[in-house]
């Protein structure tokens, strides 16, 4: 199954404002990336969110929210946000602000590393 492209789209948008965001395709997805960190993704027709491990494990309490295990092994940290948590624009957002906040106290990738 391919990525939803218009989650994709509606990431493209909610990150229009904010500098130093890239795209990556990733594990049959898409990834965007902060100063070379992944920030958020689309896996199938979910979103996959970086918080810090505090945020991340507090997060799954939250509706439309579970771990992020597509291997068998749980990212710390990792959360996916299913398509039932994302039908509002203003939602979809928060989520990427929560990622971007936490993506952006991290020190950028140097290329080659």
């Amino acid at each position: 199954m391919a990525y939803d492209e218009s989650l994709a789209q509606r990431i493209r948008d909610g990150f229009a404002r904010m500098s130093g965001i890239t795209e990556k395709k990733l594990f049959g997805g898409i990834g965007f990336l902060l100063n070379g960190h992944l920030c958020v993704g689309v896996w199938k027709e979910s979103l996959i969110v970086r918080l810090d491990a505090t945020e991340g494990a507090a997060a799954l309490y939250e509706p439309h929210v579970r771990e992020f295990d597509v291997t068998g092994r749980p990212m710390k940290g990792w959360i996916l946000v299913d398509p039932a948590g994302l039908e509002e624009d203003r939602s979809v957002n928060e989520w990427l602000q929560r990622a971007f906040d936490f993506v952006s106290t991290l020190p950028p990738k140097v290329a080659g590393k």
